[in-house]
């Protein structure tokens, strides 16, 4: 009798256990993937209890992870290896701390220059187009005491890319544009901040330009506060937004494909979405979207209360006189690197940001770095380097703060980062 007592709870509490403690019972893990300036890194994964009484230990997991995509070649050392674990805590199924909880966190270790803890991949597709890309991310998380295994994902969360809506999409005559974009709470009028992917963020996966390189740090609670509150708009261009008629690159020299199309998605988009104010639209980018950025200032120089553009690409010998004079009153700060080789400043930023100054403009600014280095320290910080194109992760941290002879830019004689300047910045 007793046993039919037991088998009777059973199959009465089994209905009401969440979606998630149910899935986990069956060797189904969820993982946790986060933003870093390098791009997203799996750095949690989330498994139900094993079954036994011993206090857990972060040492009896073996997390072993298997990285794959259809007709792209990997490099051993990065198709599959050993995940290792820095620690263990109870928690319940969504990662938060609960020393009750039904669940295990593990914290996995991720770094710049480890493969291994990517969910992305650059690589060249069908279409001749290299660009980060999802690829299959599989793990297999093993209990060594009890031989307990985990080897089916059951969810992904990542709470950088949660809060934005990834659908977006318009069209433009014969182009179609895919957008991600972020609405803040409240209900009063509020700026719009827009991001411009580089070169190797094109597609139809409008998380890419988003998370590739930390871009969703404009919806963050340290950012949206400097702005108490903002739209965050990122489009994205199926290839690259410098692609010219003849398919070729253009460094500005010959009109690109997009810009039309996606001036008519920005005001769009501004229609659509009536709390954002009209005078406080910002623009900016790295790379192929700082040329972009600096196209769309060039054809639209009463549309934008200010620009924010690193690793610029937009070659300074086809901006013409009267073409400069045009933008010389748009606020714009720029963020490069001196080592940057890829779009060189001294044929893009250095000389562009000389002759602004020449003819005038007020407020116009340039943080050139010497290097691009670890902002957290947890990798070296000064005495690591990012390659020398990726300075947008200054602009995405919020860290620049210096104008091009090295003195702090100041509004109202007060210091002020780039994210702080921008939303003071109005047309």
């Amino acid at each position: 009798m007793k046993r039919f007592y037991l088998i009777f709870f059973a199959l009465l509490i089994v209905p009401f256990l969440s979606t998630s403690a149910q899935s986990t019972m069956d060797g189904t893990y969820t993982v946790v993937i986060d933003a870093y300036d390098w791009g997203p890194g799996v750095n949690k994964v989330i498994i139900r209890k094993p079954n036994t009484e011993d206090r857990l230990s972060h040492n009896d997991f073996e997390v072993k992870v298997v990285r794959s995509k259809e007709n792209v070649e990997m490099r051993p050392s990065e198709a599959e290896g050993i995940r290792k674990v820095l620690y263990a805590y109870p928690s319940n199924a969504d990662g938060d701390r609960d020393e009750n909880g039904l669940f295990t966190t593990l914290v996995l270790l991720v770094a710049p220059n480890d493969p291994l803890s990517s969910p992305i991949k650059y690589y060249r597709s069908s279409n001749g187009r290299a660009s980060n890309q999802w690829i299959d991310y599989k793990l297999t998380v093993t209990h060594v005491p009890s031989g307990t295994k985990w080897n089916k994902e059951g969810r992904r969360i990542i709470p950088d890319l949660d809060i934005f809506h990834l659908n977006g999409s318009f069209s433009h005559k014969d182009i179609d544009l895919t957008y991600g974009s972020f609405t803040p709470e409240g209900d009063g009028m509020v700026p719009l901040i827009i991001w411009l992917h580089g070169g190797g963020e094109g597609g139809t996966d409008a998380s890419i330009p988003l998370i590739a390189n930390k871009a969703t740090n404009y919806a963050s609670e340290e950012i949206q506060e400097i702005f108490k509150g903002a739209y965050v708009l990122a489009p994205q261009t199926p290839t690259f937004w410098m692609q010219s008629e003849s398919g070729e690159y253009t460094r500005g020299n010959t009109n690109d494909i997009y810009n039309e199309a996606l001036m008519a998605l920005i005001t769009d988009f501004v229609k659509k979405n009536p709390k954002i104010d009209s005078d406080r639209i910002y623009i900016g980018g790295c790379s192929n979207g700082g040329y972009m950025s600096l196209k769309l200032l060039l054809n639209h120089p009463d549309y934008f209360a200010a620009g924010y553009i690193s690793a610029l690409a937009y070659h300074n010998e086809y901006i013409s006189d009267e073409q400069l004079n045009s933008i010389k009153n748009i606020p714009i700060w720029f963020v490069h690197s001196k080592d940057d080789t890829t779009t060189i400043p001294e044929e893009t930023v250095i000389p562009l940001y000389e002759r602004l100054v020449d003819a005038g403009a007020p407020n116009v600014h340039l943080s050139l770095y010497d290097h691009v280095i670890d902002l957290n320290g947890m990798y070296g910080g000064e005495d690591y380097h990012f390659p020398g194109h990726w300075s947008w992760i200054y602009s995405h941290d919020n860290d620049a703060d210096f104008d091009y002879d090295g003195t702090p830019v100041l509004i109202d004689s007060r210091p002020v980062t780039i994210m702080e300047w921008l939303a003071q910045q109005h047309k």
